[in-house]
């Protein structure tokens, strides 16, 4: 037997065709060493790229060889038709998957790398906050039309759905209308989303109250938010209702606030004592931060009188635990100092006189005689 019969005949169409393949995979395979070779470099002096290269390494290892061997079977022999065809269709709904997965890394590491060079666990974290809020609902909006028009891309690829949309185009009236009510709420979450990005009524690490709850933004995803309550607790809410509905927003321009403690006491306590107290309670908490320390009179009945000590903090949480400082510190104050003027109930006993006059004796009335 001799070597011609071992070596396959080149002029026959598999054969030229399963070389070329070879040939495709090869080349793929040293087009991908270069192609990270050069993202490699670049990312040294790029800290961003090196974040990207290295979320979007999985998608773009198939990318190459997909794409290799779709050109490759352009090549590919006649027959069998529908074989070859159905192969094709596969890689090429394959290809389409792998970029969209590729763009959605590569928006995720764009947002990742915006948040890692934005960190808001710094005291003044406005600007941080913003960037993130921005780069987050941005983020997750992108990828939503990404996958969205991945997708539509796909699904174009078959020629029944081709013709479904064609019979769609045809009554686009009512097909519009239809689609347009059902997709109200995707629809509406997401113009939701691009407006809260660009005006930002609420912003990541914000402190609101929202429903009756207080509590801080924790995540902005392309339809909801999640709030994270004192207690630990989670509110999801949608997106829609930060644009429809009224909320309070505690750091909206700044975490600074102003925080006040209430307490009732007799008339007769003396509040210059009381002040020096109140800015001692002050001085030695580290919460407060310099502001504002008045006491004031805020409000009287036919009991005691309301006072009100207005401190100032850096923000929310220590705010709360500055008030619970003062209160518990003017209470032992005035239990210490003047312990006769916490509230009280007063009552009156008023004594009845007898208004009656005095009976007259009978001897009173006997005249003597000189």
């Amino acid at each position: 037997m001799s070597l011609s019969d071992w070596v396959p005949d080149i002029r026959h169409p598999w054969t030229r065709f399963a070389l070329i393949v070879v040939i495709a995979l090869v080349a793929a395979g040293i087009l991908r060493r270069v192609v990270h070779a050069l993202l490699r470099r670049l990312a040294v002096h790029h800290p961003m790229s090196a974040t990207i290269l290295r979320r979007a390494n999985a998608p773009l290892e198939s990318i190459v060889p997909l794409t290799m061997l779709l050109l490759s079977f352009r090549a590919a022999p006649d027959e069998p038709a529908g074989l070859i065809s159905g192969a094709e269709h596969f890689l090429g709904i394959a290809l389409i998957a792998a970029v969209t997965w590729f763009l959605v890394r590569c928006v995720g590491a764009l947002d990742a790398a915006v948040s890692r060079f934005n960190p808001i666990d710094l005291e003044d974290n406005l600007r941080a906050r913003r960037v993130q809020t921005q780069a987050r609902v941005l983020s997750r909006t992108a990828m939503v039309v990404i996958v969205v028009l991945g997708m539509g891309v796909a699904l174009m690829t078959f020629p029944a759905v081709r013709q479904f949309g064609a019979s769609l185009l045809a009554s686009a009236g009512l097909a519009g209308l239809a689609v347009g009510l059902a997709a109200k709420p995707v629809l509406g979450n997401l113009i939701a989303g691009i407006q809260i990005a660009l005006t930002q009524p609420i912003r990541i690490d914000d402190v609101v109250i929202v429903e009756g709850e207080w509590g801080r933004v924790e995540e902005i995803t392309s339809t909801y938010v999640v709030v994270k309550i004192w207690d630990e607790r989670r509110m999801v809410v949608p997106l829609q209702y930060f644009i429809e509905h009224p909320f309070q927003n505690w750091t909206r321009r700044s975490s600074q606030i102003l925080g006040s403690a209430m307490l009732w006491f007799d008339y007769g306590l003396p509040l210059d004592p009381l002040r020096d107290e109140l800015q001692r309670i002050c001085r030695d908490a580290p919460e407060w931060d310099g502001r504002v320390c008045v006491l004031q009179v805020v409000d009287t009945n036919d009991k005691a009188m309301q006072l009100r000590a207005l401190v100032s903090s850096s923000n929310s949480g220590k705010s709360w635990d500055l008030r619970c400082k003062v209160r518990e510190g003017l209470i032992g104050f005035v239990r210490r100092e003047f312990p006769a003027y916490l509230p009280r109930l007063r009552a009156g006993v008023e004594v009845a006189a007898d208004m009656a006059t005095p009976t007259e004796s009978p001897g009173d009335l006997t005249q003597t005689s000189p």
